[in-house]
This record gives C-alpha cells, structure tokens and sequence, in this order.
C-alpha cells in the first residue's frame, strides 16, 4: 500500500485526474493502486473530491469489495466545485474538466512527474460549455504542443510483446477523416511512431493501414490510395531508410499478425501500427489486447497514459467495474517516464 506523499521532491510521482466523478474513475482508481503490480517507489497525488472518494469507498466496502485503498491514505488535490443538482450531468462535465486542468498544472511543477486520466464524458463537457473532442485536444492546447499523437499500447501478459497503434486522425466524424488526411500529416504521424518504436528496437517494422476497403482495390472501391496514400507511405520510406515500412496495407488484414505476436511468442511480430482513424485502430486493439492497453499521448512535455475505456456510467457504484487499464496505464507512465527520451520529456 502506499501512503501520502513525502517531501522529497525528486520521488517519482503520478498525478491522477479522477475523471467523472459519476463513472468509474473513482473505483477504478482505489481498485488499481491496491494491486501489487504498481511500483512501490512512487507517491501517489489524486485530484478529485475527496468526499467522492471517500464515498466510492464506504459504498464498495459495503458490497463487499476488499481489494481497494483507503484514500484517506494519499495525497488528494481536494477542489471545490458548485454542483447544481438539477443538472448532474453538467456539473460532473465541469468538474472533470478543471480536474483536468489542476492536473496537467500539478504535473508540470515536477521533473520527475507523469500524468494519469481517469475517463471522462464528452457530452457532459459540452454541456458545461467546454467544447473539446477529448481530454488529447486540452492536453495539447494547455502544453502549446503543435503536434500530438494519439497512441494505444499494450504488453502481452503471455508474451511480453509491446502492440502499438498510432491514429493518424483522432476525435472527428468519419465522414471528415479523408478531409483530414494529407501527406504531411501522414510523414508526421510516422516520425512519431517510428521514434516511439526506436527506444525498444534499432530498425522498427511498420505498417500503414489502408483507408478504404482492401486499401481501395486499385481504384475500385476508392481512391486516396492510388492517387496519394501508397505515394506518402513510399517517398516516407525511402527518406527512413532505417525503417521497415509496409503498407497501405487491407484493413481488414492488418492487424492478422498482432493476434497472433499476442498470443505466440513464436510468432512474427511488428513494432507499430498507423490507423487512419479513430476506430479502424480501436476495434482491433480492444479486441486483441482487452484490459490491457493503455491511450498514450506523443509530444507532450511529460507523460500522460489513460485506461483505454469510457466512464461506465451503466456499472457505476456497483463495484463491477475492472481496473486492470488502470493498473497498465499507471504501470505505463512510470515505465515511460523512467526511459523519459521517449518524448523529449523531462
């Protein structure tokens, strides 16, 4: 169990937004720093309300949920924020927001720090006027950070390989992303994955999704792929040379040899994956990795990870929900943070 922070500021720390308070975050939270899997040498800072917190923990004591922390133990960022009662929804949205926001300000005041999210509710969001797509879109207009990646990892439990997939497009409507698409963004998105996958191999093998159906068929069922997407991907490639690039490759078999680097240790394996959008690279990571992979953020100046789910609002205080995201996406910050030229960070 780890206790309220010291006063040695050069310990690693892991600042953690709560998220919305009305989903899981707050059980997620207790149930992941209970586990043994996080690192011992670390101080814990939550930001949220405390009466929540201490809420979320009567009520799963109560149903007989044993493996959680008592946040009474811990450093809590306690804000307060006007709660309308009339209008929940709104005030949750609100207060998930300005967590947010006091966490990316508490990160920033250390050198040795990484940042947690809890889920958050978009919706609820723009309810309370706060008109962002999600929490990557906040991080980087309140870090000044021009480019920023959206990218999803996770370490296999049986064979301690690393599935990363990087979205070339992030939180807009389907019918935007070919807009969106463009061969700058392409050669952009794959410097920062093909940096990402140099801190663990010397010459990473990647592969490029196609955008349409069988990476558009030569033209028959759409084009972007002939006219420029295949052009990109080669003229990329024979600038890194010291790069494996494959690709645009069929959508629909991309990620075939994931499954199987997943689950066989015996397997061919890749080094990382770019989705042209939001859920072609989604899907297959939720189905592949489960609980365990972790939303990263590229090009912030420090570390920020995120389980890879929503806030579960059905479940809600009734200590169903699991926490092993939690538990990768704590895990994941101080493994980062540790090997900080990652991101240029610290």
């Amino acid at each position: 169990m780890k206790y309220k922070s010291n006063t040695i500021r050069d310990r690693f720390k892991i600042i953690i937004s709560i998220g919305d308070e009305s989903g899981i975050g707050p059980e997620i939270t207790l149930k992941a720093l209970f586990s043994k899997e996080i690192p011992n040498n670390i101080d814990i800072i939550i930001v949220g309300s405390k009466i929540n917190l201490k809420n979320t923990y009567k009520n799963l004591k109560s149903l007989g949920v044993k493996n959680i922390v008592d946040p009474s133990n811990y450093e809590i960022c306690d804000i307060k924020i006007p709660f309308e009662i009339n209008n929940q929804k709104k005030s949750n949205g609100n207060a998930s927001f300005l967590y947010l926001k006091k966490a990316i300000e508490i990160v920033q005041k250390y050198q040795n720090a990484a940042l947690v999210t809890g889920p958050i509710c978009k919706k609820s969001w723009a309810l309370a006027g706060h008109n962002y797509s999600g929490q990557t879109e906040l991080l980087a207009e309140s870090c000044q950070a021009k480019n920023v990646g959206m990218l999803f990892t996770a370490k296999s439990p049986i064979t301690g390989w690393r599935f990363n997939t990087l979205l070339a497009t992030t939180h807009i409507p389907l019918c935007e992303v070919p807009k969106q698409l463009s061969t700058s963004l392409i050669h952009t998105k794959l410097d920062m994955l093909s940096k990402f996958c140099k801190n663990y191999v010397k010459k990473p093998l990647l592969k490029v999704a196609g955008l349409n159906p069988h990476a558009g068929e030569e033209g028959l069922l759409g084009n972007e792929e002939k006219d420029w997407i295949k052009n990109a991907v080669n003229i990329w490639g024979k600038q890194n040379k010291e790069v494996q690039l494959l690709g645009p490759i069929s959508p629909d078999t991309c990620w075939n040899s994931s499954v199987k680097a997943w689950k066989d240790i015996t397997a061919p394996t890749h080094d990382g994956i770019l989705a042209m959008y939001h859920d072609q690279g989604l899907i297959p990571i939720k189905v592949i990795a489960l609980n365990y992979s972790v939303n990263t953020t590229l090009g912030l100046p420090f570390i920020r990870t995120s389980p890879d789910h929503g806030t579960g609002f059905d479940i809600a205080g009734k200590g169903l929900a699991q926490s092993q995201s939690m538990v990768e996406a704590i895990k994941t910050a101080f493994d980062l943070t540790k090997n900080s030229r990652l991101f240029n960070a610290h």
